[in-house]
């Protein structure tokens, strides 16, 4: 049987308002490990920002990252899949979209985050992205 989204995503994926500024969210990101956060609306989701937007669109763009808010730099209209979607169904929206995550979305609400690292570990344990993927995280 074909495993699908739910088999291998993150759940409970940390999601920040779009209130909440990059010193905070890099913060969270610190903290918990991640190089994301799902930007929220209250329950909606509204786009996902990565570390390397922090530093692409905030720092090197010259942003006040203590006053700059998530809202203002994430990337908005973000593609999705259900956690009832196969892998394959997953692979092929992140090469359509050039993306390496995906939020998981059921019933409307965020239930988790799978990444391109999850598929390779799942699909291609022997894979060099699977090793990367699996390997502890640098201190």
């Amino acid at each position: 049987m074909a495993m699908m989204v739910r088999d291998v995503m993150t759940r409970n994926p940390v999601s920040c308002e779009t209130t909440t500024t990059i010193v905070e969210a890099a913060r969270m990101m610190r903290d918990h490990d991640i190089g994301d956060v799902l930007v929220c609306d209250g329950q909606q989701l509204r786009g996902i920002v990565t570390d390397r937007d922090i530093v692409v669109r905030c720092i090197a763009g010259g942003a006040d990252v203590g006053r700059s808010t998530l809202g203002d730099v994430c990337t908005g209209n973000v593609m999705a899949v259900s956690p009832d979607s196969s892998l394959e169904d997953a692979a092929r929206t992140m090469r359509e979209c050039a993306v390496r995550r995906l939020p998981v979305i059921e019933d409307g609400r965020t239930v988790g985050i799978v990444s391109l690292g999850d598929l390779a570990v799942e699909v291609d344990p022997r894979s060099v992205l699977a090793d990367i993927s699996a390997a502890e995280p640098n201190v």
